[in-house]
Order: structure tokens, then C-alpha cells, then sequence
């Protein structure tokens, strides 16, 4: 008799529930987006949605229908209730026997949770620590894929060095992008944001989007090019973005004070700017 264990707990095979048998579980074969609310107003939603269609098309999923999942999303935060919430959803390919190879006509698997956003007010008004980690990632990080024990191994790295992220460090000594975010340098001689190039080395943030359109609308430049650790030193402001938190000023880096040690004028400044852009009539 062919049987699975669930813990202590022998089941025939045949009888196993499909949640234990997705492929996302087995191969980490799928993707996924976190949006989040402000106020009561789902911020960006067809973005993600944009680069999630895309993710599946990158790793070849079909059959699902963006529409239909911004329907469940929808109605998954109205159920909450929550005003300031994170929604995570992720798509796989599919439950089955596991085999790395999937049947064509198998049909993808949907989970959403909805869950009220911690405050993050401490860390934005004093700012954070980050702490470097090499880049074991894959590829292919402009898919947001199920992948992610690199990332789990940078945070944890982080969490025991006494820091809220790891900022990647690619094999040839240039900053990638943080574990969960996007990150950017502030020469505030120049007036200039300094972030890696979009490309197959790091995710296309929206929150990492909508900072650089901040930026051009105040004037000020954005360099989009790799910077070593040692420059990011140098800076006079450093921060990172992500979508549950937006913009998270970075006050110490590597164990060595960025700036005044206090989060810069040109990161509050855009900060603010978010802030409105987010509570605005556009949304």
C-alpha cells in the first residue's frame, strides 16, 4: 500500500489531502504578490497584479484569469475588515503524485491570506540597521517566485547580527537589492537616488517605481547603476522599500553609521511625498 506521514500519522496515499500534495509545497513551483491597504484602500493592486501575469507567464502556468483574481482579492479584504492590511496570495501549478514534470491539463492552486499590518512608526522615525549577505539567489529574480530559502538564510543572517535586512551582495562585490526589498543611496550634493538597473539580478518593486516617480517630479535624479558595499558607506542617506512598509530609512550599515545616524532629509521628504501619493484620489 503506497501511504504518506503527516507527522505521526500514517495515511493511505490515495486519501491524502491535495493541500499536501501541491507542487509549490514539493518544488516551490509557483508565484506570488503581497499588496497591501491604507485606510481602508487597496494600494496598486493592478500593478501586482501586471507583474504577477507576468511571473506566471515566465515559468509557464496558464489558465489562470487576473481578472477572476482580483475579484478573490478584493473580496478577501472586504471580508477582513481590516483598514491596514497585508495580502499575501500565491498561484502553483498544481497539486499531483510529485514528478518534476506536470501534466499540461493540470489546474493551478490559489491561497490568499489577509492579515493586519504590525506599525511600523519606530522604524521610520529612527530609522533601521541592515547588515550584508552574499546573493545565493537564482537566476532569475525578476520572478517572483515561491523560491526563496536564500532569502529566508540572508534575513535570518540579518535577525542575528541585531538588523531589520540583509542587503544581497552579488559575486562580484555589487549590491543587489535587500532580501525583501528594494535599496537605494542618496548623494544629496547631486540631489540624486542611486538604485541597481532593473534585470534579471532583482524583482521589479512597484513601491521601488513609485519612489523613483516621486523623484522626478521634485527634480530630483536618479541614477539607476550597481554600487559596491563600500559606496553605499559613503552615502549621505541610504533607505529601502518595500510594499507593507514603503520607505524604511537606513541609519546603520555593516555596523557603521550612515549620515548623521538619523534618517536623511531627502528620505522624509519622500516619504511624506508617499504618503500623500498613497491617500490620494488616484487610488
Amino acid at each position: 500500500m503506497q501511504i504518506a506521514m503527516i507527522q505521526d500519522r500514517i495515511v493511505p496515499l490515495n486519501e491524502l489531502s491535495d493541500a499536501y500534495m501541491d507542487r509549490g509545497t514539493y518544488f516551490g513551483d509557483g508565484v506570488y504578490e503581497v499588496v497591501r491597504s491604507y485606510d481602508g484602500r487597496i494600494f496598486a493592486l493592478a500593478e501586482h497584479l501586471t507583474r504577477l501575469a507576468r511571473s506566471l507567464n515566465e515559468i509557464g502556468i496558464a489558465g489562470v484569469d487576473i481578472n477572476e483574481i482580483r475579484r478573490r482579492v478584493e473580496q478577501a479584504y472586504e471580508a477582513a475588515s481590516i483598514a491596514d492590511a497585508k495580502i499575501y496570495f500565491h498561484i502553483t501549478r498544481g497539486s499531483q503524485f510529485r514528478s518534476h514534470v506536470a501534466p499540461r491539463d493540470l489546474a493551478p492552486n490559489f491561497f490568499l491570506t489577509v492579515t493586519e499590518l504590525a506599525d511600523d512608526t519606530e522604524q521610520k522615525e529612527r530609522g533601521i540597521a541592515v547588515s550584508t549577505f552574499p546573493d545565493w539567489r537564482w537566476a532569475r529574480c525578476d520572478i517572483k517566485s515561491l523560491n526563496l530559502l536564500p532569502n529566508v538564510l540572508a534575513r535570518m543572517d540579518a535577525e542575528k547580527n541585531g538588523c531589520a535586512e540583509a542587503i544581497l551582495v552579488d559575486e562580484k562585490g555589487y549590491i543587489t537589492e535587500g532580501a525583501g526589498s528594494a535599496f537605494f543611496a542618496v548623494s544629496a550634493q547631486q540631489r540624486r537616488l542611486v538604485t541597481r538597473r532593473l534585470g534579471r539580478k532583482i524583482l521589479p518593486s512597484i513601491t521601488r517605481r513609485f519612489v523613483i516617480e516621486i523623484a522626478y517630479e521634485a527634480g530630483l535624479t536618479v541614477l539607476e547603476k550597481a554600487i559596491t558595499p563600500a559606496q553605499a558607506l559613503r552615502a549621505n542617506e541610504l533607505f529601502i522599500v518595500v510594499t507593507t512598509r514603503d520607505i524604511v530609512p537606513v541609519v546603520e550599515f555593516d555596523g557603521e553609521r550612515i549620515g548623521t545616524g538619523r534618517p536623511g532629509e531627502y528620505t522624509k521628504w519622500l516619504m511624506n511625498e508617499f504618503r500623500k501619493l498613497v491617500l490620494s484620489a488616484r487610488w
